[in-house]
């Protein structure tokens, strides 16, 4: 039988080492801090994980995004930076706009039929220049200058 003094002990060691991992975990660096210092230099893959061009950026701190036969064919571009689309009351107009949304940072979906951004975690709803639709979203989205220069979609982020 095991006294008192033996079942604390045991106990104590077991519960050290099930808090072991949790340590581990904490002191490990974040992911998206990491993510952060990248360079726009590193090569990007889509959501098939097929590789895309690296991120250009120019003299005037536009970054190229993607070409604008890209944005023709997909009616939006998107990276982990920013998405673009035409503005639905004036389609020579481009709006860019941070993807995370503003409620808990999940990645917004350009929804092309119906001209706005959805939010699949919690269903907020953002307009195509990041105004808030529908909740739980507060705060619209963040917008970014955009332009077409010869045949890329260039977005000072």
């Amino acid at each position: 039988m095991l006294k008192r003094r033996s079942f604390l002990a045991y106990f104590s060691i077991g519960w050290l080492t099930s808090c072991f991992p949790v340590v581990l975990a904490a002191c490990a660096p974040n992911k998206s801090a990491t993510q952060a210092t990248a360079t726009t230099d590193t090569p990007t893959t889509d959501d098939k994980g097929t590789a895309k061009p690296a991120l250009k950026k120019t003299a005037d701190g536009f970054t190229v995004v993607g070409s604008v036969a890209q944005l023709e064919k997909a009616g939006y571009l998107q990276t982990k930076e920013v998405a673009v689309s035409k503005d639905p009351t004036n389609p020579k107009q481009l709006l860019a706009v941070n993807p995370k949304c503003t409620h808990q940072n999940c990645d917004v979906k350009w929804m092309a039929g119906e001209k706005k951004y959805d939010c699949p975690c919690h269903d907020s709803e953002f307009a195509a220049d990041g105004k808030v639709l529908k909740g739980p979203a507060t705060k619209s989205l963040a917008t970014y200058p955009a332009k077409i220069v010869g045949t890329q979609v260039l977005v000072k982020i």
